[in-house]
């Protein structure tokens, strides 16, 4: 994988949607490497969350990223400036795969895959409409910048079966959260390096652990090793002097049964 082109020679790959009535749904966006749609389903819940899907289509060989894409890559964002009565929204990622071409080693996807959405309404009782602007990478051998602008009314059709069939797969498809028999536990530091442990039933075989930078942070592919029929992870990693205020890193444990997400406590 070469490095992003510049973000000037991708404006083809940046569309805007506006005018004339909205669906619940944007339309395919078609971009190099695939193409990229927005879908919500039903109303939102009592507390203001209406639920979507960042649809990506990828073209055979293609790949995009997860939330960390690792040394190189764009990870995908968000965002809902332009919206009408929507205050928030967060992307939930599947378990990714590890990626190496070479030279870099990153995480991503080299499937189509869709990307859950959360929206936050500031008042679930009045009608909204979401304009929302995303922002990833879809690489082949040459990594493209895309941005597309999607505008969607979730009034329009909601409960429509399709897209409700869709958003409903999209969150079964996201990682467990993590218990503690199946997660990571922080083993302590050595050196520059934050080592963990890993607890999952079944075999190690294939076992690999994705933590997301964030904050002044900075890692590495972890390495993987068996002691006593523990699996650990050393991660060498760059930190803050003083750890920042909050929950933590976001992480990703896949094994052979199956993908949990945690935090990781800030260290």
């Amino acid at each position: 994988m070469k490095m992003l082109r510049p973000l000037a020679a991708s404006a083809a790959a940046s569309f805007l949607l506006c005018g004339g009535a909205l669906a619940s749904s944007s339309p395919w966006i078609e971009v190099e490497g695939g193409s990229v749609r927005l879908v919500t389903s039903g109303r939102p819940d009592a507390e203001g969350r209406l639920q979507g899907v960042l649809d990506i289509k990828l073209s055979p060989g293609w790949k995009t990223y997860w939330r960390d894409p690792g040394a190189a890559g764009v990870p995908p964002t968000i965002d809902i400036s332009t919206s009408r009565n929507v205050v928030g929204a967060s992307l939930d990622f599947p378990a990714p795969e590890r990626h190496h071409d070479g030279t870099f080693s990153w995480a991503g996807y080299s499937r189509p895959v869709g990307l859950p959405v959360t929206f936050q309404l500031d008042d679930p009782t009045l009608p909204a409409t979401v304009g929302a602007t995303i922002f990833l990478g879809i690489c082949e051998t040459i990594c493209v910048p895309v941005k597309a602008t999607l505008a969607l009314d979730p009034d329009a059709d909601p409960d429509n079966p399709d897209d409700v069939a869709l958003v409903s797969s999209a969150r079964a498809g996201l990682p467990a959260p993590a218990t503690p028999d199946f997660g990571v536990r922080v083993v302590g530091m050595e050196g520059k390096n934050l080592v963990v442990e890993a607890i999952f039933p079944g075999s190690a075989d294939g076992a690999d652990l994705f933590v997301a930078a964030d904050n002044g942070y900075a890692f590495e592919e972890p390495k993987k090793s068996e002691r006593d029929g523990r699996t650990y992870f050393t991660i060498p990693a760059v930190r803050p002097d003083t750890p920042p205020e909050g929950d933590g890193l976001h992480y990703t444990l896949v094994t052979a049964g199956g993908a949990v997400s945690g935090i990781l406590p800030y260290f």
